[in-house]
């Protein structure tokens, strides 16, 4: 039914919001747009706004809400610095193929082209990371272009878009009707495509299938496990993508990119056919384009992607097909299985490769500064061994990384929050938007002291909205990849890696948290038990460091 109460721009905004399913957005205020802002104080019972420390933290949280909730994150920023601050968060979400909608407060109309205060030109400067850029200078526009927004960000490869508001416009009144919900549009594969893609798993020997990117759901994972699992198929995960399958299933042998199993690196080599689902095969998954040549691959590919423009980008395929992933997925389902009989053994050989590479073993290494190290990996299988199933798993960027995927084991879906993009900083952020989707989840951030202390102080939202989280400090007082990648190519000429800490348990406890120290592996299971209790209604910091490092 047509709605044509006269309304403030900004409030037929919001109530776009609404109408599009948005139950919680999060922001930086700012006074660019300040009518938003009154136009959410009337929609509080339906959109809780969540108001960040910093406008990078503010997109990771959005970007992270809309990876566990599989709905498009909201973030509001103020224009100028507070925009420029998001960038890393749309990003990340384009890369991640993760739907958001950005809201600007833009300068005023009449100031537009004369570099008034703040003023950015933000479709030049967001265009090239997110899927649309626009401002809306006609208010009457606004139920119109919300809709688009939200369409785009949905439709086919997901991801982000920016929308900037100039501050006069929203306090315009118009009388305008508002958009019907959104309703995304996605390609399905053929039936003749599906009859190519049984007929190369019938002639296949060492196949292997591997899952990434966005898009994807319970309900398609769901469709994917059983449709790996009546056919015996190999299963590998793509970066940070290891949550796409149960990683206790006998047909998942692991996951793809940096610090991965160099097993299972050659194993993709080996395959005769690789069924690349979801996933751009870039050169993290494929080890820099050479497990797969460019621009033939030396196996047959099924590239199942949602966008045609990505197809043929690097490989080309021998069967293609632009599908989302619910579509391909119900049709996988829906396929007679075809008789992995014969390549059983190829699947156990690289059931057990992946077995032997995720069990913990001590690692007696010293630490940058000489004291005898903690070890990481043996700390991160303790944590794991703890963790109820659900629990979700947060992290930036690091060496530090490598050990987490290799140690978590993930069995439910949106379980492992993680930036495809390789950003610092994401953890803790996304970690509290992960306690506000998911009360009831057990959430830990992984994190070095280089990426922790990029957006710490987001400790302070967590307590202000009451979502707990913990998160364990990885201090071993450098910019741990640079370093590792300076003494390869530089040998004992480190400079600019060095970092110099506050004391993190004493800075935990500032924002309200429980922390402490830990400096011997054997420590580290009864602290984690200490602050797992603990979290139950306040966040929890464990910082594991060398002896010598405080």
């Amino acid at each position: 039914m047509m709605n044509l109460t006269v309304r403030s721009a900004a409030q037929v905004l919001v109530d776009q919001l609404v109408i599009h399913g948005a139950t919680m957005a999060f922001c930086v205020p700012g006074e660019s747009y300040l009518d938003i802002l009154d136009a959410l104080y009337e929609r509080r019972d339906c959109i809780q706004l969540i108001s960040a420390r910093h406008e990078g933290g503010a997109a990771f949280m959005a970007e992270a809400y809309a990876k566990v909730t599989g709905t498009p994150g909201i973030c509001l920023v103020t224009r100028g610095p507070g925009a420029s601050n998001a960038m890393c968060g749309i990003h990340t979400a384009f890369h991640d193929e993760t739907p958001l909608i950005l809201l600007i407060g833009q300068v005023a109309r009449p100031f537009v082209g004369r570099e008034a205060f703040q003023e950015v030109d933000f479709v030049q400067l967001f265009g090239p990371v997110c899927k649309w850029a626009v401002q809306i200078d006609d208010p009457r526009r606004i139920p119109e272009l919300l809709a688009r927004a939200f369409m785009i960000a949905c439709s086919g490869r997901p991801g982000p878009v920016v929308i900037a508001l100039p501050e006069d416009m929203q306090a315009e009144q118009v009388a305008v009707s508002d958009a019907l919900r959104y309703e995304p549009a996605h390609a399905a594969p053929s039936a003749t495509q599906f009859a190519v893609f049984q007929q190369l798993l019938l002639q296949a020997q060492r196949p292997l299938l591997i899952a990434g990117g966005g898009g994807w759901s319970i309900q398609s994972t769901h469709n994917l496990r059983v449709f790996v699992e009546r056919n015996g198929l190999p299963a590998v995960a793509s970066f940070r993508a290891q949550d796409i399958f149960d990683n206790d299933a006998p047909e998942y042998i692991g996951a793809l990119g940096v610090g991965g199993n160099p097993q299972l690196n050659q194993r993709v080599a080996r395959a005769d056919l690789i069924v690349a689902v979801g996933d751009r095969l870039s050169e993290m998954v494929t080890q820099d384009y050479t497990l797969l040549k460019v621009p033939v691959a030396q196996q047959k590919l099924v590239h199942v992607l949602p966008e045609p423009s990505q197809l043929g980008r690097v490989y080309q395929p021998t069967l293609s097909m632009v599908s989302g992933m619910a579509e391909f997925a119900a049709a996988a389902y829906d396929m007679a299985p075809v008789n992995g009989a014969r390549w059983g053994a190829w699947l156990r050989e690289g059931r057990a490769e992946y077995e032997h590479y995720r069990q913990a073993a001590p690692v007696n290494k010293a630490s940058t500064t000489g004291a005898p190290a903690i070890d990481w990996g043996m700390a991160v299988a303790h944590i794991q061994a703890r963790l109820p199933g659900d629990a979700i798993i947060t992290n930036g960027a690091g060496n530090y990384t490598a050990l987490v995927h290799r140690y978590s084991r993930f069995s439910t879906f949106r379980s492992q929050v993680a930036p495809v993009n390789g950003t610092m900083g994401y953890g803790v952020p996304a970690a509290v938007a992960c306690k506000l989707a998911w009360p009831q989840r057990t959430v830990v951030s992984f994190a070095g002291d280089g990426c922790f202390l990029m957006h710490a102080q987001e400790l302070a939202t967590a307590q202000q909205y009451g979502a707990p989280i913990l998160v364990i400090v990885w201090n071993n007082t450098c910019y741990g990849t640079i370093r590792t990648h300076q003494e390869r190519r530089f040998p004992n000429r480190a400079i600019g890696t060095g970092l110099q800490n506050p004391d993190f348990v004493l800075y935990a406890q500032a924002f309200g948290a429980y922390a402490e120290r830990v400096t011997r592996t054997t420590d580290v299971a009864a602290a984690f038990e200490r602050a797992l209790a603990e979290s139950a209604h306040r966040s929890a910091l464990i910082e594991l460091t060398a002896p010598d490092q405080n």
